[in-house]
């Protein structure tokens, strides 16, 4: 994967800033400098399904019994939506202020005369800042915990998983969320950044409190509500560079009141640990998390019980990729998420760990376009032990601008 298709994927996935999408097309406007950026993909999915549906398991076939060894094809948009960010950079009064604006629609439709898939509004947010002091980040973006998790995904260029529930037919399919990390999601926050002092940056944040639910068909789905309390996230990292190696550390973390849950168990927290390390051609990923009351794939997903009580989770991912001298990138990668049950509950059809393998091909056809060939194993376990599987396959291509 080359440098150039690395920064479009920060700046059109994260756009952490409206000047960190710099990959685009820039159009100077009077006081300001608008940039026009995004991506277009779209993938060919092979995925065939056996053993027993598992409630909140990603293994699975949207809209067909899992029983039945069923076998699906489509073509979609993968873990990215198709992304057109609009953003705009100036400095005024000492203050360098930015704003930026995203439409992303999916690329599924199964029957004709339908017009096409939905289309999601991911972005929204202005910042003003100076180096000297940091940028403060008001509006709709990612999330702040786990963000770097998913950032660091190779399938964030491919498929991954599909999923039950964001399967083929889905606006976009999963990647490895939720078996290895939670999604970081797309979210109202008041956000503080630092400067970057010699590698080291940190970002704390308030952010849109949410309401913990449960899988379709649980007895755990009373949803609770998301109480009159914020959300609190933050996370720091340490970039580092010596000779040929250069890495990234970062840990992260998530706390919100949960209303309609025991009072003694009504704080909800993750946090993770992660880190990136590159060496000539190898790129090596290795992270974890955990928390409390959390669930598992979406944030509150199955965290609580309907009487209550909060569930642990926790999982992690590793991987591994290699850039052949003809620039093809090689990559692999395993990932699990845990979801146990508190002690009072009796096993059921919940979840109890999402696992997925995965090989992918990345080449680089011009600084812009990506071809992408992926196969991911997807094994979800219930309480009780009863496995379901599903075998991905895909292959296509992304381009950024």
């Amino acid at each position: 994967m080359n440098k150039n298709i690395k920064l479009a994927v920060a700046g059109a996935v994260l756009a952490l800033s409206a000047s960190a999408a710099n990959a685009g097309i820039i159009i100077p406007a009077g006081e300001w400098t608008v940039d026009l950026s995004g991506n277009v993909n779209s993938y060919a999915i092979w995925q065939k399904s056996s053993g027993t549906a598992v409630d909140g398991g990603l293994a699975g076939s949207r809209g067909a019994p899992i029983a039945n060894g069923t076998t699906q094809a489509a073509q979609s948009t993968g873990l990215l939506p198709n992304f057109l960010s609009l953003s705009g950079s100036t400095r005024q009064n000492d203050l360098d202020v930015t704003w930026l604006i995203s439409l992303n629609p999916g690329g599924y439709t199964s029957r004709s005369a339908n017009g096409g898939s939905g289309t999601e509004h991911r972005q929204a947010f202005m910042t003003f800042g100076d180096k000297s002091w940091g940028s403060v980040k008001i509006g709709k973006d990612l999330g702040i915990f786990a963000s770097d998790a998913i950032l660091n995904d190779m399938t964030l260029l491919g498929v991954g998983a599909t999923g039950t529930n964001a399967a083929i037919g889905g606006t976009t399919t999963l990647g490895r969320i939720g078996s290895g990390f939670q999604y970081a999601d797309w979210k109202q926050q008041i956000a503080y950044t630092t400067p970057n002092f010699n590698g080291f940056q940190a970002t704390v944040g308030i952010t849109q409190a949410w309401g913990a639910w449960a899988s379709s068909g649980l007895s755990q789905s009373t949803a609770k509500t998301a109480g009159a309390s914020p959300a609190f996230e933050g996370k720091a990292s340490y970039s580092f560079a010596a000779n040929d190696v250069t890495g990234k550390i970062w840990v992260s973390g998530f706390s919100q009141k949960v209303d309609g849950v025991r009072q003694d168990e009504n704080q909800a927290w993750a946090a993770d640990i992660g880190a990136n390390i590159k060496v000539a051609g190898l790129d090596l990923v290795g992270y974890y998390y955990g928390g409390e009351g959390v669930g598992t794939t979406f944030m509150l997903r199955d965290g609580y019980t309907t009487t209550g009580y909060k569930r642990d989770s926790d999982g992690g991912y590793v991987q591994a990729k290699y850039t052949l001298p003809f620039k093809t990138t090689v990559g692999a990668s395993w990932g699990i998420s845990n979801l146990d049950k508190v002690s009072s509950e009796t096993a059921s059809t919940l979840v109890k760990e999402n696992e997925m393998w995965t090989l992918g091909l990345y080449h680089p056809l011009t600084k812009h376009v990506n071809l992408v060939a992926e196969y991911s194993h997807v094994t979800s376990t219930s309480q009780t032990n009863v496995e379901g599987t599903t075998n991905v396959g895909s292959l296509g291509g992304i381009l950024f601008f």
